[in-house]
């Protein structure tokens, strides 16, 4: 049964689940917790000031994958100090405009993963489909709008639905989850809204056909450079590790769609890592994986951290 109908939205607190039963082990979950968001930081930054730091790397892949870290840090931003909060507090809510902030940030983090992905891959098959096309195709001023727009978008489409849960009337302040997502809070809604529907319709058939656009770059990049040892040399210095980072992307997505349809039916624990592992995994890993498989940057990191010899 709802509650009473809540107008006075300014002065609105959601309660966030997830945390009951852990008082035991709440100082130890902060640890762990500030040890992997200072892995994050750690791990991003670094890649970020390496690549602008150096001229070397100021290519488009390079460039992408620096925005691909500073997205991965904007990300995290909007969830882990608040989850750190809540760790040492008794008290798990957040206010009104809170809750719709962290959503915001959150979606808009995801969706921007997923669009300079689909920027790298087609950087990726310019580069190994169309090589003499490269350097006319991949201009500076083609790349800047490119990397603006693959900020914009997502940027604009996920400021839609927090403006339109905003115009409505809620039944209820509680959020089965450790942070805010607009689909939760949606459901508190007193009564259906159509924005409900048609909203998380456009934005999942938008990005669903970058899945489909990155899969047939991929697609085509392996059959080019399956007809040649040094294009399959090639892709796997450069390709490869996109193709990680993208399964990674997908697999987190994917656990998060699940959290949202079966997250009712399944253990607290099962649910808390549904929920958090797209903010962690993806952040955390991407900068590893591409300081480790491109050479010229594990080849520069390594040479920034070598002990010279007296």
């Amino acid at each position: 049964m709802r509650n009473s109908p809540m107008d006075n939205t300014s002065t609105l607190v959601f309660t966030l689940s997830g945390l009951n039963g852990t008082e035991k082990y709440r100082i130890p979950l902060f640890v762990v917790t500030f040890l992997c968001y200072s892995l994050i930081w750690v791990a991003n930054v670094t890649i970020i000031v390496t690549i602008i730091m150096d001229k070397n790397f100021h290519e488009p892949m390079y460039i992408c994958l620096c925005n691909l870290c500073v997205n991965g840090l904007f990300g995290t931003a909007g969830f882990f100090p608040k989850f750190l909060s809540d760790l040492l507090s008794s008290a798990h809510v957040i206010s009104y405009a809170g809750c719709l902030l962290q959503g915001f940030v959150v979606h808009a983090s995801l969706t921007a993963d997923l669009s300079i992905l689909l920027l790298m891959a087609f950087d990726r098959y310019v580069a190994i489909c169309r090589p003499l096309m490269y350097h006319s195709v991949m201009t500076r001023q083609r790349l800047s709008v490119m990397i603006f727009f693959s900020w914009f978008i997502p940027l604009q489409l996920n400021a839609l639905g927090p403006i339109a849960t905003s115009t409505i009337r809620l039944c209820g302040s509680h959020i089965p989850k450790l942070y805010c997502i607009n689909f939760l809070v949606n459901r508190l809604a007193c009564t259906p809204f159509i924005a409900d529907i048609i909203i998380p319709s456009f934005n999942y058939t938008f990005y669903l056909g970058h899945f489909v656009v990155v899969f047939l770059s991929y697609i085509n990049i392996i059959k080019t450079c399956l007809k040649s040892r040094e294009g399959w040399d090639k892709f796997m210095k450069t390709c490869l590790p996109h193709i990680i980072c993208l399964i990674i992307f997908t697999v987190s997505i994917t656990f998060d769609l699940m959290y949202v349809r079966f997250g009712s039916n399944l253990a607290e624990g099962v649910k808390n890592f549904l929920a958090i592992e797209c903010l962690i995994i993806p952040p955390l890993f991407n900068p590893v994986i591409y300081g480790l498989k491109l050479t010229k940057i594990r080849n520069r990191l390594l040479q920034t951290v070598r002990l010279n010899p007296k």
